[in-house]
């Protein structure tokens, strides 16, 4: 029976009128300040923004050969507890200081993970580490974190995962990387070309490098998508694109892609594509095998290619905490160990200083000798 104006009484429109057909699924869906709200509660003070402003600007000079120094995005898998995150920071900090001749060093800030199946999904979405998806609570943290840390004259990284969390944050981030799971995305390219800091892209999880290639072309082109506005309303984004972005290798599937035959090509295909040969190598997850332990030997790896001449290599990405290893979670927080990571597994600190300092010499033998790096 086809629906017309004659052929519906008011009974039929009250039944229709009764039958749900929206939000079927959903249990709760509470608001969230604007982020113009929240970004005043918390905001950036003159010399926070000057500092964000001045490290983009020396990231994207190391990334197009004008800074000769290594770029080094170091820190914690994720944060989960916001007196360790200071406690690393504040380690990180001088030891930044020492090495700042030859390494440029930006410290993972990372409050969003992405989840295969089910799990913890960041400070920003789960800050009690309860179930209990306090966000607002969450941005709070994350703000005031990423302030601190930005205080102890430490660069900020940060994977971006959610499309609304920029409006939160990004004002406070140095630097960011769009995962392998999210690099094939449109809506993430998207949101790429509206960012203000340089950004990587990871390889895609398989380990195929095309979907990065075509992520930077896409996220340097201006872009039209829904989004949300500083004012938190829906609104129309049109952005000019991004000019800053580079590829990560972080292997794949079927194994490493570190090595220096790996490097030459993604190399060739990005001058191919008429993009600049800027690689940055992570030296976890697929390239280490998931095993935390071999994180030294792949940086010692990707830093001699450096050091030996290749300024494709423009930096490195490497997983580190105060303790080694990750536990167990969920459990009581009350019995986690302090400094250890609750997502994946990071090299010690004690470990980390020695590495970044041994590499940071290895770069400036390098350097003294004349060598183009």
């Amino acid at each position: 029976m086809s629906i017309s104006d004659d052929s519906l009484s008011s009974a039929n429109v009250a039944e229709a009128a009764a039958v749900r057909v929206s939000d079927l699924n959903v249990v709760e869906n509470v608001p969230l300040p604007s982020p113009n709200a929240l970004c005043a509660e918390i905001p950036p003070t003159e010399a926070e923004a000057h500092f964000v402003a001045e490290a983009r600007a020396t990231i994207r000079d190391i990334l197009f050969g004008d800074d000769p120094r290594f770029l080094l995005v170091v820190g914690p898998c994720s944060i989960h507890d916001i007196e360790a995150g200071l406690d690393y920071a504040r380690r990180l900090a001088k030891l930044a200081a020492e090495v700042k001749d030859t390494v440029y060093i930006v410290m993972r800030v990372y409050f969003e993970k992405p989840r295969t199946t089910v799990g913890w999904k960041g400070l920003i979405m789960d800050p009690e580490l309860d179930g209990s998806h306090d966000i607002p609570k969450g941005l709070r943290l994350g703000r005031r974190f990423l302030r601190d840390t930005i205080d102890l004259g430490l660069p900020t990284a940060t994977e971006l995962l959610d499309p609304i969390t920029p409006q939160y944050i990004a004002d406070l981030i140095c630097w960011s990387a769009i995962g392998a799971r999210t690099t094939e995305s449109q809506t993430h390219r998207q949101m790429a070309s509206g960012l203000s800091m340089p950004l990587g892209f990871k390889n895609a999880t398989n380990g195929s490098l095309v979907p990065a290639v075509n992520a930077i072309k896409a996220a340097m082109q201006p872009q039209t998508f829904l989004g949300v506005s500083s004012r938190g309303v829906a609104s129309s984004v049109t952005t000019k694109g991004n000019p800053h972005c580079h590829i990560i290798l972080r292997g794949g599937e079927m194994g490493t892609n570190y090595e220096a035959e790996h490097v030459a090509v993604t190399g060739d295909l990005l001058e191919v594509a008429d993009l600049r040969r800027a690689i940055m190598i992570d030296a976890s997850h697929d390239n280490s095998g998931k095993d935390h332990r071999r994180q030294p030997d792949v940086l010692r790896d990707i830093v001699a290619q450096r050091a030996s001449g290749n300024a494709d290599i423009i930096g490195a990405m490497l997983e580190s905490n105060i303790e080694s290893g990750n536990q167990k979670f969920p459990q009581p927080k009350g019995d986690l160990v302090y400094g250890r990571s609750i997502t994946d597994k990071c090299l010690d600190w004690a470990t980390t200083e020695t590495l970044v300092r041994e590499i940071a010499a290895t770069l400036g033998v390098t350097a003294n000798s004349g060598s183009a790096i």
